[in-house]
């Protein structure tokens, strides 16, 4: 079933899938902020187990920690960034599929295009102001007082201005080309094995077990790019930038690869990788199979 709200080829542009984009990762609200606050905690702290931050994100206040920067930022960063992955993956994959390309071609380069589209047009500014928020507690842990988010942001902006608020936004960029380009491609790929195994044609619609299990193996499987995460989430640290004077003081991809590297292994770079799988999953399942079953809804409302 092609991810459209309207038939592969037909013309002009669904403006209704911003809105579908924007609403459907508010999925945020439920498993995807702990898991991206576990993921980021262990991305950041990369000596510590699973289970020392789950501790570390408790102490910040029980359940409520793994919400941590949910309101404003994590709300904000999901409807804007959904809106466009949404409607720039769809346009992307109804014009290939159109063109003849498959269903797995078609999903790989419309992730691939709106995961770059959303860094660039709107993470770069909101991932950093939650990756601050998740990651300033380090100070207070060690007895001072933990600057509020804003602060931090002020801060970076008088010495650095709007390229430091934006440090990071290639690696952000790279991962979530990576990050939707395979989540989608590997989506759309399992639903096609999917069909062959059930003896259906590419036209014929899955279940929504179906639906759900593509998308699980597609998210899953899109976890191979963990240290490009692990990279940004270095990048953008801004407690620990002054912290370690090992850091490299102008980040880049690769310099933080190497630092990271040399501090802490190959295991160093896939810190965080299992929150990750299952943040993976849900945005995938939410994002592809969910948004399919919206976007088929609007469709027949016209």
């Amino acid at each position: 079933m092609a991810p459209a709200a309207r038939e592969p080829g037909q013309k002009g542009v669904n403006w209704s899938n911003i809105a579908v984009g924007g609403i459907m990762n508010m999925e945020v609200t439920t498993l995807g902020q702990p898991l991206e606050v576990l993921k980021t905690q262990m991305a950041a702290n990369r000596q510590g187990t699973m289970v020392q931050a789950c501790k570390t994100v408790w102490s910040r206040g029980g359940f409520v920690g793994f919400y941590q920067g949910l309101i404003p930022w994590a709300w904000i960063e999901a409807s804007t960034k959904g809106a466009v992955l949404v409607f720039t993956a769809s346009e992307v994959e109804d014009k290939t599929i159109a063109f003849g390309l498959s269903p797995a071609v078609a999903g790989l380069l419309g992730g691939m295009t709106g995961g770059v589209a959303q860094a660039y047009a709107t993470m770069g500014f909101t991932t950093c102001m939650k990756t601050a928020e998740i990651t300033r507690q380090k100070e207070a842990a060690k007895g001072g007082k933990a600057p509020s988010t804003f602060a931090l942001f002020a801060d970076i902006y008088r010495r650095e201005g709007l390229a430091g608020v934006n440090k990071g936004v290639n690696a952000v960029a790279v991962r979530q080309m990576t990050n939707w380009g395979s989540r989608m491609g590997f989506a759309r790929l399992a639903e096609s094995g999917i069909r062959k195994a059930r003896g259906k044609t590419e036209g014929q619609s899955l279940t929504a077990v179906e639906k759900i299990s593509a998308s699980t193996i597609g998210g899953a499987l899109a976890t191979w790019n963990q240290p490009i995460e692990v990279i940004r989430v270095e990048m953008q640290s801004m407690a620990k930038a002054a912290a370690n004077s090992n850091r490299p003081t102008n980040p880049t991809i690769l310099n933080t690869f190497a630092y990271i590297y040399k501090e802490n292994g190959l295991k160093g770079l896939y810190r965080g990788v299992t929150p990750r799988i299952g943040l993976g999953i849900w945005q995938t399942v939410c994002m592809v199979s969910f948004a399919d079953y919206v976007k088929e809804w609007v469709k027949g409302q016209k």
